[in-house]
C-alpha cells in the first residue's frame, strides 16, 4: 500500500469529519451558514493550523496545501444543507444530532492525534517523544477547542468522556509503536485504541473526576 496515499485520504476523512462535527455544533447555536462553514473549517484545520505553528512550519501546511480546506468546506456546506432544508428528518432529534457528533469528534480526534504525531516524528523531533506526544494529542483536540469557543462553548475537553485522555493515549501508542511495529501498524493501534477509549466513555459515561 502506498503510505503517503493512505496518509492523505485519512486526512481528508478526518477532516470531514470534524468539518460535520463543527456545522452539527452550529445548528444547536442556530448559525447562519457563514457562521456554519467557518465553524466547520476551523474545527477541520485549526489543529493542524496550531501543530506547525509549534513546529515552526511557515506558511502553515494548510495554505500550502489547501486541499484539506476545500474538503472541509464542502462537507460544512452539504451538512448545512442537509440540516437546513431537513432532508434529514432524524436530523431534528436530539439523539441523533448527538450520535453524528460523538461518531465525526471520534474520527477527527483519532485521525489527527495519528497526523500531529508523524508530523512531529518527520520533522525531526524523533529523539523528543514528549513533543511528538504533545503536538499529536494538540492536533487532536485544537480544533474542537477552537469549534467549542467560538460557539460559546466550554470546551469538550475540560467536561466530558475523557476526550483529552483518548487523545493522548492514541498519540503516545503512535509514537512509541512507530519504530517497533512500522509506522502503518502504528496508525492502526493508535487509531483502534483512540476510538475505543471515545467508545467506551460515551457508552458506558466515563468521565474524569471533577470538582463540584
Amino acid at each position: 500500500m502506498n503510505i503517503s496515499f493512505f496518509v492523505t485520504m485519512l486526512e481528508m476523512i478526518g477532516s470531514a469529519a470534524f468539518a460535520v462535527s463543527g456545522v452539527v455544533v452550529a445548528k444547536t447555536k442556530k448559525m447562519d451558514i457563514f457562521g456554519a462553514v467557518i465553524l466547520g473549517c476551523m474545527t477541520a484545520v485549526g489543529g493542524g493550523f496550531i501543530r506547525d505553528l509549534i513546529l515552526g512550519i511557515h506558511p502553515p501546511l494548510m495554505f500550502l496545501n489547501p486541499s484539506y480546506v476545500l474538503c472541509a468546506f464542502v462537507f460544512s456546506i452539504i451538512t448545512f444543507l442537509i440540516e437546513y432544508t431537513g432532508a434529514d428528518r432524524f436530523s431534528r432529534h436530539k439523539s441523533f444530532s448527538d450520535l453524528l457528533l460523538n461518531i465525526t469528534d471520534t474520527l477527527g480526534l483519532a485521525i489527527f492525534a495519528i497526523m500531529g504525531a508523524r508530523t512531529a516524528l518527520e520533522n525531526g523531533y524523533v529523539d523528543n517523544r514528549f513533543l511528538c506526544i504533545f503536538v499529536g494529542t494538540l492536533t487532536g483536540i485544537g480544533g474542537g477547542i477552537l469549534r467549542d469557543m467560538l460557539a460559546g462553548e466550554m470546551p469538550l475537553i475540560m467536561r466530558s468522556r475523557v476526550y483529552g485522555v483518548a487523545a493522548l493515549l492514541g498519540a503516545m501508542i503512535f509514537v512509541y509503536a512507530y519504530p517497533v511495529f512500522g509506522e502503518l501498524n502504528a496508525m492502526v493501534c493508535s487509531f483502534v485504541v483512540t476510538v475505543t477509549i471515545r467508545y467506551c466513555a460515551i457508552h458506558y459515561r466515563w468521565n474524569l473526576p471533577r470538582l463540584k
